[in-house]
Order: C-alpha cells, then sequence, then structure tokens
C-alpha cells in the first residue's frame, strides 16, 4: 500500500504520457483510476481544464495499459515458444516422463517471467494499475466523455465537446439527455458534420463500416480498399485480444478461498476460462457501439463483400481468392460456389487453380477449430460449458453425443414453447370473455362519457370517437367572444416572457417568443391595480368552468383539483419564419417521459405522475399554424388534429392514450388557458388555493363598528398601508410536463447529468425537424457568434440551493420532485403578513367589493 502511494505522488513530476508502448523505463505511469477521480473532483469544482488534462490522461493510461499488457504477451510468447527443445534436456530417455513435464514447466515459467518483468519495466508495480470494478465499469460505459463533452463546451471548443457528447451517446441510446444535447449541438453555427465522431471506435471496425458505406454507394474499388485494412486490422486486434484473455483467474462468483482442485485440474480450469475468452474474441471485435448485436458472420462477410467488389473491377484474380476464402467458411454454400465458377470460366480455369485462399485465414480456422475441440472434450469431461459464438463450425467439430443431446434439447424446448403458446392462448381467450363480461356489465351500472348534460351554451363538437383515441373530448361554446378578448387582454398586460420556464423567452421553440400568467400572479397585480382586478377575477371562475366541465362530461365519481394553471400566448418571431420545419410544441404526454423511438412512455419522476386529466381553453384564431395534435406513441403518427378558436376548449386524458403536441406558430400570436388536474388532494396547486384565500378576503363584509367610525370621522383617514409587492418569480411546486429538469444529480462515479437549457424539438413526420433552419441560425449568429452559445445551452446542473419567501406563507415544498425544484430567493419584509392583513381595511376592502 506504502508503495502504491509512493508511486502516485511520484507520477506529479512525469510528463504527459501517450498510448505508446515504448515507455522509459524510469518513467512510472500514473493509475487511470486517480486520474479519473481527480477529473470528478474538478468538474464539481467548475475547473474544466483540470477536468480535460487529467479525463483525457486517464484515457490514454488505461489505453497504455492494455497496449503493454498486449505486446509484453505476444512477445514473450514469440520468445518462448513450447515447440522448440529446451537446451540441456537432450534425448528424451525412454518412461523418463517426469523430465519431460519439467522442460513444459521450464517454458511455463520462463514465460511468466518474461511477461512479469516486461510489464513492471513499463507499467511499474502489478498493483499499480489494478482498479475496482466500479471505475471500470465507468470507463465501459464511456463515462468519462460525458465529463469531457461538458468542459469542453464550457471552454467553447466545439468540435471536441461534439465528438465526446456522440463517443458517450454511442454507447448510451437511451441517455435523454445526451440525445438532447447532440441535437442542440446539430443546430448550432460552426459545428459541422464531421465532428460527430465516435473516439473509441476501434480501427478495423471503422474501416468495415465505411467499406460497407462505399459498397451501398457502388464504388467498388474504394470499397475494396477499407475492406482489405479492416481484414489486416481485424486479425491485429484479434492477437491483441487473445493475448490479454491470459490474465489472471476469474472465480466465478464462489470464494477463491474454498477452491481446492489439485495441480492438473487448476490448470484445466483456468486454461478453458481462457480459451473460452479467446473464441468470445469473435463477437468481441464483430460488435460495435450503437449495435444491440454483433455482425453475424463478420470474417466471411468480408470476403463475400470483397468478392463482388473485385469482380465489379474487373479483378478477377482477387475475385477468386476472396470466393475461394469465403469457402473455407462455408464449403457448401451454392451462390458462392456458382460464383467461383463463373470467375474461373471468365479468367480461364487453369490460371484459377493456381490461386488459393489466403493463408493467414486457413491459420485462424485451425486455430480456432482446436481450440473448440479442446472446449467441448472440456465440456463433455468437465461439464464446463461452451457456447460456440460462429456459424461457420463444421458440425463434426461437436462430439455426436452432445450434438445428439442438443439436438433432443431444441426438440423439446420447441415442444414446451408450443404448449406454453397454446396455454397462453387459452388464456388470452378466457381474459377477453371476462373482460366482455365485466365491460357490459359496467355499461350497465356505470354512466357513459358524455352521458351526464352539459349546459345549453356548451356543444360537444368532437367526442373520442371522431378523435380516434380515448379519453378526448372537444368542445365549444364554453366561453363567449368578450370574456375570450378580456383574458388575452390580461396575457398580454400581465405575462412574463419565459414564465414557468426560468424565464426563457423561446423554451420550445427558437422562432417563438412564449409568455405566461398564473392565477396567483394574475390576482396580485389586480390588488396593486396594474390589472384589472375583475380580467383576474374572470381567469380564476373560467378555469373553473372548465373544470366543472370535464367532471361533468367524463362522469367522475371523485372531484378533480387543479394541479397547474397558465393563461399563456406564443407569438411567432416573423424574422426567423423562413425555412421553419420545427413544432411550437413537441410531442409529449403530460404525466409520463415519453421515449418514441421504443414507442413507451415511463411514468416515473422527473414526469409530473400525479396528473390525471388535461384541458386547453382557446381565446382566439386570428395567427397562422398552432393547430392542435393527438398522435401514436411514435410522436409522428397524426391521429387527430384541432383548429384553436374562442371558447373552445380539448379535453383529454393526461396518461400515454393522449401523446400530444403543436404545430408551429408562423404568423400572430396565438393564446390559451392551459390546465392540467389532478384527482389526488395532495397535489393540488398551492398557488390556486393561495389565490382562492386572496379572493375570499377581497369578498369579506367590511366591519360593523369599523363602518360607523368610517361615517363619523370627517378627517381624511389616512390610506392603509399596503404590503410590499414580492417579485414571486418562483417555479410553482407543479410545472407544464414539457418542462424536463434533470432527474437525478451527478455523482462522481456516475455520469453527469447534464441538460440543456433550451431543448431542441423531437423529430417528426407532422412537418417537424429538430433542426433548426440554416437561414435562421445565420441571422440569430450575425451579431455575435457567441451569442449562440449563451442563447440556449447544454449546462451542467446548478448548484446554489435558494428558497423562497411569499407574502402570506411560504409556499409548501413537500410535493415538489427534488430533481425540479429550483426557487429564488427574494427579500420580504417580516411584516409583510402583517402588512396585508391591513390591506383588508375599510376603504380598500369597500373599493374592493365594488370592484367585484
Amino acid at each position: 500500500m506504502e508503495l502504491r502511494y509512493t508511486l502516485i505522488c511520484l507520477c506529479f513530476i512525469v510528463p504527459l504520457c501517450s498510448s505508446d508502448t515504448s515507455l522509459d523505463s524510469n518513467y512510472v505511469l500514473e493509475p487511470y483510476d486517480f486520474l479519473f477521480d481527480t477529473a470528478v473532483e474538478a468538474y464539481y469544482k467548475g475547473d474544466w481544464l483540470t477536468v480535460i488534462l487529467n479525463m483525457e490522461k486517464a484515457l490514454r493510461n488505461k489505453a497504455t495499459v492494455r497496449n503493454v499488457k498486449a505486446q509484453c504477451r505476444l512477445s514473450c510468447a514469440n520468445q518462448t515458444a513450447f515447440g522448440d527443445r529446451l537446451a540441456g534436456l537432450g534425448v528424451p530417455i525412454p518412461g523418463a516422463g517426469s523430465v519431460e513435464d519439467l522442460g513444459f514447466f521450464q517454458k511455463i515459467l520462463k514465460r511468466a517471467d518474461c511477461v512479469n518483468s516486461c510489464e513492471t519495466e513499463k507499467l511499474g508495480s502489478p498493483t499499480l494499475h489494478q482498479v475496482s470494478e466500479e471505475v471500470q465499469l465507468e470507463f465501459n460505459k464511456r463515462t468519462p466523455y460525458n465529463y469531457l463533452q461538458v468542459a469542453y463546451f464550457k471552454i467553447n471548443k466545439l468540435d471536441k465537446a461534439v465528438a465526446a457528447a456522440n463517443t458517450f451517446f454511442l454507447a448510451n441510446p437511451d441517455h435523454m439527455e445526451m440525445r438532447q444535447n447532440l441535437e442542440y449541438y446539430r443546430m448550432m453555427a460552426g459545428v459541422r458534420e464531421e465532428d460527430f465522431k465516435d473516439l473509441e471506435a476501434r480501427k478495423h471496425m471503422a474501416e468495415f463500416l465505411l467499406g460497407k458505406r462505399y459498397y451501398s454507394d457502388d464504388s467498388f474499388g474504394l470499397a475494396a480498399e477499407h475492406f482489405e485494412v479492416a481484414i489486416e486490422e481485424y486479425f491485429t486486434a484479434d492477437k491483441e485480444c487473445r493475448a490479454l484473455c491470459e490474465g489472471s483467474y476469474n472465480y466465478d462468483g464462489y470464494n477463491y478461498m474454498e477452491y481446492s482442485a489439485d495441480l492438473f485440474q487448476t490448470m484445466t480450469d483456468h486454461y478453458m476460462q481462457v480459451l473460452n475468452c479467446k473464441q468470445h474474441c469473435a463477437v468481441e471485435l464483430a460488435s460495435t457501439a450503437g449495435k444491440d448485436k454483433p455482425f453475424e458472420d463478420f470474417i466471411p462477410s468480408h470476403f463475400n463483400y470483397l468478392q463482388f467488389s473485385y469482380y465489379n473491377s474487373e479483378k478477377y484474380e482477387k475475385a477468386i481468392e476472396c470466393a475461394k476464402t469465403f469457402l473455407l467458411f462455408h464449403p457448401d454454400d451454392e451462390v458462392m460456389n456458382q460464383n467461383l465458377a463463373y470467375y474461373s470460366a471468365v479468367l480461364g480455369e487453369d490460371k484459377a487453380q493456381t490461386i488459393s485462399a489466403r493463408q493467414v485465414v486457413k491459420q485462424y480456422i485451425q486455430q480456432s477449430i482446436l481450440e473448440k475441440e479442446l472446449l467441448y472434450f472440456g465440456y463433455e469431461a468437465f461439464g464446463i460449458t461452451f457456447v460456440d459464438p460462429d456459424k461457420w463450425t463444421p458440425e463434426d467439430v461437436m462430439p455426436k453425443k452432445l450434438r445428439e443431446k442438443q439436438k433432443a434439447d431444441r426438440e423439446t424446448a420447441a415442444r414446451i414453447t408450443e404448449e406454453i403458446g397454446n396455454l397462453m392462448k387459452e388464456i388470452e381467450t378466457l381474459v377477453e370473455e371476462k373482460k366482455k363480461d365485466s365491460s357490459d356489465l359496467a355499461m350497465m351500472i356505470a354512466p357513459q362519457e358524455g352521458a351526464t348534460l352539459l349546459p345549453d351554451n356548451i356543444k360537444v363538437t368532437m367526442t373520442h370517437m371522431q378523435l380516434n383515441g380515448s379519453q378526448r373530448v372537444l368542445l365549444d361554446g364554453v366561453i363567449t367572444d368578450d370574456e375570450c378578448r378580456e383574458l388575452q387582454r390580461l396575457s398580454n398586460a400581465a405575462a412574463l416572457k419565459g414564465d414557468g420556464y426560468r424565464g426563457r423567452p423561446s423554451p420550445h421553440s427558437p422562432s417563438e417568443m412564449f409568455q405566461g400568467v398564473t392565477v396567483l400572479k394574475a390576482l396580485k397585480l389586480g390588488q396593486e391595480a396594474k390589472v384589472p382586478l375583475k380580467s383576474a377575477r374572470l381567469f380564476f371562475d373560467l378555469s373553473e368552468k372548465v373544470k366543472k366541465t370535464l367532471e361533468s362530461y367524463f362522469s367522475l365519481n371523485t372531484p378533480l383539483y387543479f394541479s397547474y394553471s397558465h393563461l399563456v400566448c406564443r407569438s411567432a418571431i416573423d424574422e426567423k419564419q423562413e425555412d421553419r420545419e420545427d413544432l411550437s410544441h413537441p410531442v409529449h404526454v403530460d404525466n409520463c417521459l415519453l421515449v418514441s423511438e421504443m414507442n413507451e412512455c415511463i411514468k416515473e419522476p422527473p414526469a409530473y405522475t400525479h396528473r390525471d386529466y388535461s384541458a386547453i381553453l382557446y381565446l382566439n384564431d386570428d395567427f397562422e399554424g398552432g393547430d392542435f395534435i393527438f398522435t401514436e406513441l411514435d410522436a409522428k403518427t397524426v391521429t387527430a388534429e384541432v383548429r384553436p378558436q374562442c371558447g373552445r376548449v380539448v379535453g383529454f386524458g393526461a396518461g400515454k392514450e393522449n401523446p400530444h403536441g403543436v404545430r408551429a406558430v408562423t404568423k400572430g400570436q396565438r393564446c390559451a388557458v392551459a390546465l392540467w388536474f389532478t384527482l389526488d388532494p395532495a397535489h393540488e396547486e398551492k398557488e390556486r388555493i393561495q389565490a382562492q384565500d386572496m379572493l375570499k378576503m377581497f369578498s369579506t363584509p367590511v366591519n360593523e363598528e369599523f363602518m360607523k367610525k368610517e361615517t363619523t370621522d370627517t378627517s381624511t383617514p389616512e390610506p392603509p398601508a399596503q404590503a410590499d409587492q414580492v417579485k414571486t418569480d418562483t417555479k410553482q411546486d407543479d410545472k407544464p410536463a414539457e418542462q424536463k429538469p434533470d432527474a437525478t444529480a451527478a455523482k462522481p462515479a456516475a455520469s453527469p447529468k447534464v441538460k440543456a437549457e433550451a431543448k431542441p424539438v423531437s423529430k417528426t413526420t407532422t412537418g417537424a425537424k429538430a433542426k433548426a433552419a440554416p437561414k435562421a441560425k445565420a441571422k440569430a449568429g450575425d451579431q455575435a457568434k457567441t451569442k449562440t452559445a449563451d442563447k440556449a445551452k447544454p449546462a451542467a446542473k446548478k448548484e446554489g440551493k435558494q428558497t423562497v419567501k411569499t407574502q402570506a406563507k411560504q409556499v409548501d415544498k413537500k410535493d415538489a420532485k427534488p430533481a425540479a425544484k429550483k426557487t429564488v430567493k427574494v427579500a420580504a419584509k417580516k411584516d409583510s403578513k402583517k402588512a396585508q392583513t391591513d390591506a383588508t381595511s375599510a376603504s380598500q376592502s369597500q373599493n374592493g367589493k365594488e370592484e367585484l
């Protein structure tokens, strides 16, 4: 332990290393887990240069350790080959088997000494670079690149940030925050398509994929070049992979102290494990990030592509060579045999016979088959499991008894699967019959959707059937034209830009400005006479009317509670409409996280899982675009479309059965009241309760004695002290589902959660694409390129925790999600509550009463 820390201390005085294996014998390579921990610590301090230096060095040092171990083992294998007779042993003595054993073990000892000396000379103590499983897992998940993309973004190295983000995302395709970051990067000026690299791509795989791309474009000459390089790099990588399999024994779940095998059993166990690992190299090298399964028949497919590429390039000798090489793997392949016959006829049979398959492939197949035979022997003799990863293995390599056993097992499994399938069909039939009986009974007992009569002035325009879904309704005539105009005037007078979205004026689309106001804020502004108090009261009353209408239409047995109420307007930014293809509001679901690629919706935080119903009350139609749409879970297939107009309400269940969004507003201003409801009173909107209390306060009858005193007092009464207005520019406990805060805080051992302050729009087939129009982007970037990054950027987790003080009382925080919590500390006078109480004095109350 002391040696380890002494060596770590020495690491600080040595220069930066590379992944080259030719290291100075006096140089001590810093452990990459130590560098990783240092970088993570610097990340939480915001020291971006230290993050980059240490994390990049950790990645290089890890690669160096791997390369050194592979090269040392390959070099020592060449120096101490088992095929050579040891000097000094002379001619074997008949019956002296032990002498031959000594020769074998002498080779073992010499190779062990060679490997140990080589690794110690280049890497230091064998324990220095041993890392925990947790750290190894972080590197396997490519977590360092998550930290790097943030650090590079912070120092404005966009090309490196994009490459790091793409490298991480390829290995973590379900990471939603990184997906959003990449979409954001694509919209940024100066980011090129070639910046989206995979920094962890292996050479052979990169060349193979390039070859496939050229092959698909009918560029057969270029395709052949890349496939040839891919094959060469593959066999180099295969040697390294096999050498690295010769590591320590994995005790696989049981205590090594209890392992009590003898010498030869121990050797057998370890060697079988090594051979299994070497066979698995074929799977590892055929795998690439972003692809669920490895490429099938990876090596044979190279020669399949090559034979056809050379044929199209009229290089028949090469085509014949590659065809014959492919037939080493699949000698009975009918199509390839036909191709070979054709090439031979074109070139000439005599000349074709002189061309043979590639020697390196012959050796590869021979070695692989010998390994498989040993593994199958271990399977039969010791029960050591082996699953052959290759499709090309000759049938007779597997022992006959084992083949028969596997055949019987497959037949048994197929029979059981068939029986289970039949049983499941019977169960499904019974369940369907039961559901039918239950639904028939429910129709007799329970009221139907829309069965309850609505007020005469409200008309059901479309039911759930006409809207092609469930729990959906379109109502007209809910409010009058005058009420629509008054609420729209209230929005333009009271609404704040970016309200509910941390003040971001364009939270959903850079081509629109978003503004909003809540019921409580409207009433406070009415109290200050900044807006008509009757308009704020109208906002409150009409939202109550919508709630009661939904309760009635959907025949709910329990009352709805407001979860969040928002009077909002979306205005098109005229200079940003050219070539626009995004949505005004991306398709989403109100109570779960929509993963459109998988047709799933995950009902867990940070989604507002307590929401049960939603409604939108439209106030106008004098704008272009802005239609409301329902879609399938793929966020692309539109199932229904609604054109907003004054007094129209679209109501629907807030679950995954109703994904929805808003088409782009391309001209004018679109205003509406957005309402979310819950059946759980514990999640009732706190601002709504405060607003209700304020309205009760305005409506309280004036005290009689105070009235008498007011009439007899001839002097001019001093106006009551008004409570200082507290700027509560805070987020509500319950916010629109489109706002997606980080679900979890980043931890040193986990990936840093980074999110964009302005999220790019999801791609859909409804005429909406995530990428902003190039021309619009250029206009935005003409003034200053740096503003692009400041306008909307994937930011690291904010650190300062702040509290909120309101005029009347503290907002209850118990319902707020930890990940969504972000409050602003404001100065509130200690006597604000008292001042608000004083505001109910006679003249103020009388004026409020008359106005109401």
